[in-house]
């Protein structure tokens, strides 16, 4: 075989690229598999791999078709994908480009539903602590909705019948298509700056897909972090959303979230009517309690002869008066009787006895104190003396006095005859002077 023949791996890669590309039952796959190797780019790409029982091939799904994807993608799962198969020529594998995938089995509407559900769910905002309650009578409403269409006339119509008196502020929105959920988010925080009592947000009825801007996460958290109270009227009375769980309250229709927000003028009315004739059925009870006790105090005899009252108390007057006077009688003689027992006690007639009395005390504790001063200083006296006959003792120049001598060297006081060398100088005291020698011979004891 000539060599001419030889073709390069980059050249039959683009000879099988373009045989695959070029092949119509190629151009649009549609496969079912399980997902495995499942990777999400940071660009935004899906990576992943589709397999049978027996085959598996290598998948491929750009941003711009993955972002479309409303599900979490995991291993594992059982998919449905459309896509064409080319070759990548670097590599020389071949494999599908996907631009739509649906799980098996499920819409993936419906999954991308039950996820987000789930998911905002266990994060509390659903919980019924968190929901506002929805004021009476409110005076100011706002509206997000699109601004023509039946939802729009309905909730109108619906508030004017009810309550005319309110003030409705229409906010236009997207509510179906692309940029639907960012709009309805950007009236959402607009609102904030309104003063309303409370918010309608809704659209009519639709497919799962034309309602799809109410199941968005960004929508969701949007709503619950409004300080409006909300009601959500997204389709009709069969159609549940994601805003439903969240907002404050949930209508079925439109219609049915005006009726929610306002009251019925005719109730009210009725109301009133009740409450007026209550009110005077009240007033007219009361009147007749306080006309029937005004009768009873212009017929009683106080009313009729008052002077009566003052004749009581003034009797009540005189027995007091007549106690207290015999109380301050009782007093005075018992006070009286103190005085006098006082003037005859013998102290009072002879004060002295209470100064002889202290007189006698001084003396005895001045004896006292000079017996304890002076047996304190014999006390003092006999340590003082013993302790100079100790110090008597323990002088040197006592013993000294006694026949013995001190000898020292030029480092002190001679204990030892090992201390001493011959030659040396030493110094021996006695009792009248000091002698001064020279050793010439050193004995020690055996």
């Amino acid at each position: 075989m000539e060599k001419n023949n030889y073709i390069t791996v980059s050249v039959l890669n683009r000879y099988l690229k373009y045989k695959i590309d070029n092949d119509p039952n190629l151009g649009e796959v549609f496969l079912k598999g399980e997902i495995s190797n499942f990777k999400a780019h940071t660009r935004g790409h899906f990576y992943f791999t589709i397999k049978d029982e027996n085959s598996r091939i290598n998948a491929i799904m750009f941003a711009s078709n993955a972002s479309k994807v409303k599900f979490q993608v995991y291993d594992g799962m059982k998919v449905l994908v459309t896509g064409r198969v080319s070759v990548y020529e670097s590599s020389g594998a071949y494999q599908i480009y996907v631009s739509e995938m649906l799980e098996d089995g499920f819409g993936s509407l419906y999954l991308a539903f039950e996820q987000l559900k789930e998911k905002l769910d266990k994060e509390g905002l659903f919980k019924e602590e968190h929901k506002k309650r929805i004021p009476k009578i409110p005076e100011r409403i706002g509206i997000i909705t699109a601004p023509t269409g039946a939802a729009i006339k309905d909730i109108l119509s619906t508030i004017k019948r009810r309550w005319p008196l309110c003030e409705t502020i229409l906010f236009p929105s997207l509510v179906q298509g692309e940029y639907a959920k960012d709009d309805i988010v950007k009236n959402l925080r607009l609102a904030e700056n309104y003063d309303l009592d409370v918010l309608i947000l809704g659209r009519g009825g639709g497919s799962i897909e034309d309602l799809w801007s109410f199941n968005e996460e960004i929508v969701a958290r949007a709503i619950y972090e409004s300080t409006i109270p909300i009601i959500s009227a997204v389709g009709h009375e069969v159609d549940f959303t994601i805003a439903d769980f969240v907002s404050d309250k949930r209508a079925p229709t439109p219609t049915g979230a005006a009726e929610m927000a306002v009251p019925d003028k005719k109730d009210v009315m009725s109301y009133l009517s009740q409450v007026s004739i209550r009110m005077n059925t009240t007033i007219d009870s009361i009147l007749k309690q306080k006309l029937d006790k005004l009768n009873n105090i212009k017929s009683s005899q106080i009313f009729k002869n008052p002077y009566r009252m003052y004749e009581i108390k003034e009797q009540q007057f005189d027995i007091l008066y007549e106690k207290l006077l015999k109380e301050i009688k009782i007093i005075f003689e018992k006070k009286f009787q103190e005085l006098n027992l006082l003037k005859s006690s013998f102290v009072f007639k002879n004060p002295n006895v209470l100064i002889i009395d202290k007189v006698y005390q001084y003396n005895d504790l001045i004896k006292k104190i000079n017996l304890n001063i002076e047996n304190i200083f014999k006390m003092k006296m006999q340590n003082y003396i013993n302790l100079l006959d100790k110090v008597e003792i323990l002088n040197p120049i006592t013993t000294i006095k006694r026949g013995y001598s001190i000898t020292k060297d030029k480092d002190g006081i001679l204990k030892s005859v090992k201390k001493i060398k011959k030659g040396e100088k030493i110094v021996t005291e006695l009792v009248d002077g000091f002698l001064e020698s020279e050793v010439l011979e050193i004995n020690e004891k055996n």
